[in-house]
């Protein structure tokens, strides 16, 4: 990967955009004022010391090119084009372009790029130290290649492929999908004839059969298998089989532990369960009267037609709902409420001795108020989010930042490449608070207007800094067009 075009593009991208264009302004344009530590003269530049960590960042172009600096880590943009971040403590790097059209991201010796996860490249080395580098135009086309030829494999849809632990098994195998495939997952080989219709199943004391949704049946034997320590671990068998398929199914689970469970589906009629924990039936199935007793958890429930009308009582857990007027459900350590479901929604964790967390939600994302309470240190961390107002946020440490517009942080609160590659493109208002360096700042139309504020002065640059006012103590000094 390291000779690459992609690796060349990300490095040729990094020097043009992350130095070049800085060094261009400040050659051309703002040179004169380059030999100070902070340099703000509106949207056409800004230089300036973070105020929530220690570091620095440069703007300029209004919304449209933007770097920082923050300890092993480098980052540059050209919002929405592309970005770059490079953190050199854990030896990694990611690129965006056209987030999420394109990604390219590397950590140590791994690396993927993909174009709409349907294009991609991955590889790196493995835990037997191989390495081993993939390739997918997905679906059509996947092949994996190694300096081991026997993890290597091919796959060309819909005529013949091979795989390894993909699409969640260990092994896949087809010849004209769907007219044949085998797939392995946890010593189960599976053998499909015109996939989903026929398939026979067998391995681990297993065996089964199906045309669907005709008739099918499968029969597993309880086994004991020898863990890594030597312990041995049962594995508990089971028994099915449907006619007509969903007309009569029948099952029966757990068979050779302590909790055996038979559940039984005659759609539309009835259904089931029977076990020494629990019991449940319905009638009719699906939006029919439903009773259910958990033993182990002590509760009853009712609903009626279930889940819309729900009432359960007992000593763990309580739920009232009636959808979509009012819910109201509770546990050891839950508590979910809703009215008029999704004007209003609440829930909350409760530990009784690390955390509690709570989060308030009107019509989804609307708004959202989420609050996280460390029980042991007392710190609070908090966001709020109204789309597409405004986004802020209170961390542990107890920095805050507020952010004004917000369009879609609520949508994708924990992306952060939503972050990195949009949101300064429509941040029109910024503030930030440090209440442990006492430093602050607050941003308007990309520094149009910049003020920041420290324990010893405060500095404001107004208007590409035109007028310019620091004050240190009692003084105070003012600049109007250099002056």
């Amino acid at each position: 990967m390291e000779g690459s075009p992609i690796k060349r593009f990300v490095k040729f991208a990094s020097t043009c955009a992350g130095k070049g264009l800085e060094a261009l302004l400040l050659a051309l344009v703002l040179a004169p004022l380059s030999a100070r530590a902070d340099v703000v003269a509106g949207p056409a530049y800004s230089h300036f010391r973070l105020t929530l960590q220690a570091g620095e960042r440069t703007e300029s172009v209004g919304p449209l090119y933007y770097s920082d600096q923050m300890g092993d880590q480098t980052r540059w943009a050209i919002p929405p084009l592309m970005s770059w971040t490079h953190d050199r403590g854990v030896d990694s790097e990611e690129f965006d372009f056209l987030y999420p059209i394109i990604t390219w991201d590397r950590f140590g010796e791994e690396y993927r790029f993909q174009i709409l996860q349907l294009f991609n490249f991955a590889g790196g080395a493995t835990q037997t130290d191989t390495n081993t580098h993939r390739f997918a135009l997905f679906p059509l086309y996947m092949q994996q290649r190694s300096a081991d030829k026997s993890k290597n494999y091919t796959s060309v849809l819909p005529f013949y492929g091979h795989l390894e632990n993909r699409l969640f098994r260990d092994e896949i195998d087809f010849i004209m999908m769907p007219l044949w495939v085998k797939t392995l997952k946890r010593g189960v080989t599976t053998e499909n004839y015109v996939y989903p219709i026929f398939h026979r199943r067998h391995g681990s004391k297993l065996e089964g059969w199906q045309a669907w949704p005709l008739v099918g049946r499968e029969t597993k034997v309880p086994t004991v298998s020898t863990n890594h320590w030597g312990d041995a671990v049962p594995s508990p068998g089971h028994k099915s089989q449907f006619v007509l398929w969903p007309l009569f199914v029948d099952s029966h689970q757990g068979i050779g532990s302590t909790n055996p469970i038979h559940q039984q589906l005659s759609a539309p009629f009835y259904s089931f369960t029977r076990s020494p924990n629990r019991d449940s039936t319905s009638i009719p199935f699906l939006l029919g009267w439903t009773s259910t007793t958990d033993r182990e958890k002590k509760f009853h429930e009712i609903g009626a037609p279930w889940p819309f009308i729900v009432f359960r009582r007992g000593e763990t857990a309580t739920t009232s709902r009636v959808w979509p007027f009012y819910s109201h459900a509770t546990n050891q350590y839950l508590e979910s409420s809703w009215y008029l479901w999704p004007i209003y929604k609440y829930n909350r964790f409760y530990d009784g001795e690390t955390v509690d967390r709570d989060r308030t939600r009107i019509l989804f994302f609307l708004y959202s108020d989420a609050t996280q309470r460390h029980l042991e240190t007392g710190a609070v961390q908090r966001r709020r989010d109204c789309w597409p107002l405004f986004i802020h946020r209170q961390e542990l440490d107890g920095n805050t930042r507020l952010q004004i517009l917000a369009l879609l942080e609520p949508l994708l609160p924990n992306s952060k490449s939503i972050e990195r590659n949009y949101s300064h493109v429509w941040s029109l208002w910024r503030t930030e608070h440090n209440p442990n360096s006492r430093a602050s700042s607050q941003s308007l139309l990309w520094n149009l207007y910049r003020r920041d504020t420290s324990a010893e002065r405060a500095r404001t640059s107004v208007f590409f800094g035109i007028i310019r006012c620091e004050k240190s103590g009692e003084s105070s000094k003012w600049s109007f067009f250099g002056l």
